[in-house]
């Protein structure tokens, strides 16, 4: 994208400031929150927010309220994300003050994902049962199938698979299927609900929802099922979730509407208060595909959270479905 030389100048002018540099970096990294910067960089809040703002101005990085949190992360794409990308790029892989930041960085995420992890542990045996609380698990189940279609599938991969519920929904239509999960616990139920339902080409993988590890375009289905509000960078999973995607296949994500309940960062870990169609649109679109379809599901509960699932495909397969 070209812009004009003051538009430039005042990128750089933004970009130009050490702190402000070092959040570059780091919002390189992932989606943060003011409090976790501020850990990271020893700095005050109203400090950190006031060179946000200004990375903000510069459209460098987006800001977007979540409940009570505010999050930042760099710009998804433009002319000043260009601009940073190629910044970012000639700093020295070993630059002391950055490999500072990111060891920093990696405790915040360290202490983040321990939290998660014993969470998921303590409640994996009746995962299924808290999932029922938001909206009837039935009803979300025949929307699911309604989005997937009746069609026979080659392999299926469904990343955050927790305790299997989305294999054993949907995996008897493939020919192979390959659920990824990092609890351990998760799996072990996982494979006891998988052999239950006697789906002997189902395979079950300790696994990275960031860095799969599976060849790009492999997959007629790629779900991912409640995973997103848990992930501190959900658009890069996404995007790895849309790489596994086949030039006919689709993705399917479900995860919930937006909401105010911030009790569930504390007592569930949840790191996202839900999603919207604009955010999940443009994270697909970025990763190569388009939005298909966009289902919402509400709450029989006036205070529970609406279920939203959303499908999308290769743009020229998604024209197709809509016309």
């Amino acid at each position: 994208m070209a812009m004009s030389s003051g538009q430039v100048v005042e990128i750089l002018r933004a970009a130009g400031e050490p702190t402000r540099l070092r959040m570059l970096a780091l919002l390189a990294r992932e989606e943060l929150s003011v409090l976790e910067l501020c850990t990271v960089l020893d700095q005050s809040q109203p400090r950190v927010s006031r060179h946000l703002k200004l990375l903000a101005e510069a459209g460098l990085v987006e800001r977007f309220p979540d409940g009570a949190w505010v999050f930042y992360r760099l710009a998804i794409q433009g002319g000043a994300r260009a601009l940073a990308d190629q910044t970012l790029a000639l700093i020295a892989a070993d630059d002391p003050d950055l490999a500072a930041d990111a060891d920093r960085l990696s405790r915040v995420a360290t202490e983040r994902g321990a939290e998660a992890a014993a969470y998921f542990a303590r409640n994996a045996a009746r995962w299924d049962e808290m999932r029922s609380l938001y909206v009837a698990e039935a009803e979300v189940e025949a929307e699911i199938r309604k989005a997937v279609g009746p069609a026979p599938l080659g392999l299926m991969v469904d990343l955050g698979a927790g305790t299997g519920r989305m294999l054993t929904l949907l995996a008897g239509q493939a020919r192979r299927a390959v659920g990824l999960d990092l609890s351990q616990q998760m799996l072990n139920i996982a494979r006891v609900n998988v052999g239950e339902a006697g789906l002997t080409a189902c395979e079950l993988r300790h696994g990275d929802i960031f860095d799969t590890g599976l060849p790009g375009g492999c997959a007629d289905l790629v779900t991912v099922h409640q995973v997103l509000h848990y992930l501190g960078d959900p658009a890069a999973a996404v995007a790895e979730a849309a790489r596994l995607v086949a030039a006919t296949g689709r993705l399917l994500i479900v995860d919930f509407a937006p909401h105010a309940l911030e009790y569930l960062r504390e007592q569930h870990q949840h790191r996202r208060l839900g999603f919207s169609d604009e955010e999940i649109g443009r994270w697909v679109t970025a990763a190569g595909l388009e939005l298909e379809t966009a289902a919402a599901l509400p709450p029989a509960a006036e205070a529970g959270l609406t279920v939203k699932i959303w499908t999308a495909r290769r743009p020229a397969l998604a024209e197709r479905s809509a016309a």
